[in-house]
């Protein structure tokens, strides 16, 4: 473990319990499950490989990554996406390790892992330069580092924007999760820790929802951080009718022609940088 700051136990329980809201799952696989495999693919996970894939959920990217062959640790702060990857794992006839696993505070020993991934997690840990310090310090020198993160100015980045005049105030210090969107941050958080640092923003074909509302509807039901903004305000009808109207407008913003939507997300990889001798 580093030590940076870390936050602490009580704001760990609420967001625990707040990705236990809804259905996460069904957002994994029914709307952004080509993310999983790109990123695999992205970072050239083989079957010779001791993955990490950090702030799993149910395991989006820690499936593909097992498809492979390779051997894969899935970690998670929340144990009920962890049971439920662990299900669809079994129903794939795949072996891999499911273990509630804080990112800002990883069970690991140091360079333990051939590469280390996460596909839209490790950005809503809230101390950024904390849970970045973790990644890298599991990282074996000269091993794979894969991420991907929606960006601030993409489709998920513009609805957060939209949700935070009616969402509690964040902890003090805490970074706003689409910062790892951001190259510049990115660099910044791993500094002279990594070599051969690439990124490109890409776009997630999305054609889930029949209209530019559907996706508010959809994340109302079954995204924890949507239904947490939701519950805050619950006893104040007209904060929840402005919100429905904000996350609309989003919607509509991005509505194409042909019923689809681009969500942009930033593809980040890397290497350990090698060990370096006194």
């Amino acid at each position: 473990m580093n030590d940076q700051t870390i936050a602490p136990a009580d704001l760990k329980a609420r967001h625990r319990a707040m990705w236990a809201l809804g259905n996460y799952p069904s957002v994994a696989t029914d709307v952004i499950a080509d993310l999983g495999e790109t990123l695999v693919q992205a970072t050239g996970i083989t079957a010779d490989d001791r993955v990490l894939d950090i702030a799993a959920g149910s395991g989006n990217a820690s499936i593909p990554a097992a498809r492979t062959g390779a051997t894969v640790v899935a970690s998670d702060l929340t144990p009920e996406l962890s049971d439920a990857g662990r299900r669809e794992a079994a129903d794939q006839g795949l072996e891999l390790t499911w273990e509630v696993a804080d990112a800002e505070n990883l069970p690991y020993s140091d360079a333990e892992f051939d590469a280390v991934i996460s596909c839209v997690g490790i950005m809503f840990a809230p101390f950024h330069e904390t849970s970045a310090g973790e990644l890298l310090r599991v990282t074996r020198p000269g091993g794979r580092i894969g991420l991907i993160a929606w960006t601030p100015e993409g489709f998920i980045g513009q609805m957060f924007a939209a949700m935070k005049p009616f969402a509690p105030a964040p902890p003090p210090g805490a970074t706003p999760p689409p910062r790892w969107g951001d190259e510049t941050h990115v660099r910044e958080l791993f500094g002279n820790g990594v070599v051969a640092l690439q990124a490109s923003r890409k776009n997630l074909l999305v054609d889930a929802f029949s209209t530019p509302e559907g996706y508010r509807d959809f994340f109302k039901e079954r995204y924890g951080p949507t239904i947490a903004v939701y519950r805050a305000i619950a006893d104040q009808p007209e904060r929840v009718a402005q919100l429905d109207d904000a996350l609309a407008d989003v919607g509509r913003a991005s509505y194409r022609p042909d019923g689809t939507m681009l969500w942009e997300y930033l593809l980040v990889t890397a290497r350990r940088a090698p060990a370096t001798t006194p």
